[in-house]
């Protein structure tokens, strides 16, 4: 592609007309045609916007990551049976649900920079569905409609999820162990004048994980997700400091509470099996050992996604 073509690619995605919010909210069959016929030409913008439009020269790759975990998990790539290392830098905060450090607080200023400079871009991306149009939120896996297909992002993305979040995941409920290998992710941004909350819920997902993107200092009140204990009855009260994650079962009930001030920015990552399928309650689970949980997926990904 010429250079003269790939600025005009990336004019013409930004001149396009967004879909309005109410027919996005609706899902309405013109919107989905909106982000079919323009595929292409999106694609091709965010490659012409990497290349010839001064994007941020960020490296996104795992020296973004806290260090210990990146040791961790580095080392049981190439020796599974120290898998007990990443293990250990897990916190169960509460029933199935586990917090850790995954980002590096002294990184993120940069992995936000990269982000700021792609919400600044002028190309049009889709929002997940059910939420107010805010420049922080938006579809991050290619088998969604508009997503954010910045190249250097999806490397960064691909990276996260198949060297981090699924072996991961595999150590910790070894009941997706084969309904892991379709990937699915968005961002959010919480403030009080946009979304606030989210109502009680469980996710479409073999396993979920929710990483939060505030800078050190970028304080926020209220905000907390709140995880049920469906045997009990119990609520779990959780916060994220900046650069920590949270990984539980998708079935496992939570909410988040209203932002009252400050915002707060996540990724949210999906891991399922083709066509949705998600564990089902009470269904055996085959015994793997840590070779099979550290061994890379070679399913392809398939055209399904949840929303």
């Amino acid at each position: 592609m010429t250079a003269h073509h790939t600025t005009n690619r990336l004019e013409d995605a930004r001149a396009l007309e967004l879909p309005d919010r109410e027919s996005m909210l609706r899902r309405d069959a013109s919107v989905q045609r909106f982000w079919i016929d323009n595929r292409q030409l999106l694609a091709d913008a965010w490659a012409g916007w990497e290349a010839a439009d001064g994007s941020p020269q960020v490296t996104l790759d795992d020296s973004l990551l806290d260090p210990e975990l990146r040791a961790a998990v580095t080392q049981a790539w190439a020796d599974p049976s120290t898998e007990h290392s990443v293990l250990d830098l897990l916190h169960e905060a509460a029933p199935g649900v586990f917090s850790f450090q995954f980002l590096d607080p002294e990184r993120i200023a940069e992995l936000r920079d990269y982000l700021e400079a792609v919400w600044d871009a002028g190309i049009p991306t889709r929002p997940p569905y059910g939420i107010v149009l805010n420049r922080r939120g938006a579809m991050l896996d290619p088998k969604s409609e508009g997503f954010l297909g910045a190249p250097t992002f999806q490397a960064f993305y691909r990276m996260v999820m198949d060297t981090y979040m699924r072996p991961i995941a595999r150590l910790l409920f070894p009941d997706i162990v084969g309904l892991d290998t379709q990937t699915f992710g968005f961002s959010i941004h919480y403030q009080p004048d946009t979304d606030t909350s989210i109502r009680p819920h469980t996710d479409a997902s073999s396993v979920t994980l929710n990483i939060n993107l505030n800078l050190p200092g970028e304080e926020f009140t209220g905000s907390t997700v709140d995880f049920f204990d469906q045997a009990t009855g119990d609520v779990a009260v959780l916060t994220f400091e900046p650069g920590s994650a949270m990984i539980h079962h998708g079935n496992v009930p939570h909410t988040a509470q209203p932002i009252t001030s400050g915002q707060r920015t996540n990724f949210v990552f999906w891991l399922f099996g083709e066509g949705g399928r998600v564990p089902m309650p009470g269904a055996p689970v085959a015994a793997i050992g840590p070779h099979e949980r550290w061994t890379a997926s070679t399913a392809p990904q398939g055209a399904y996604a949840p929303f």
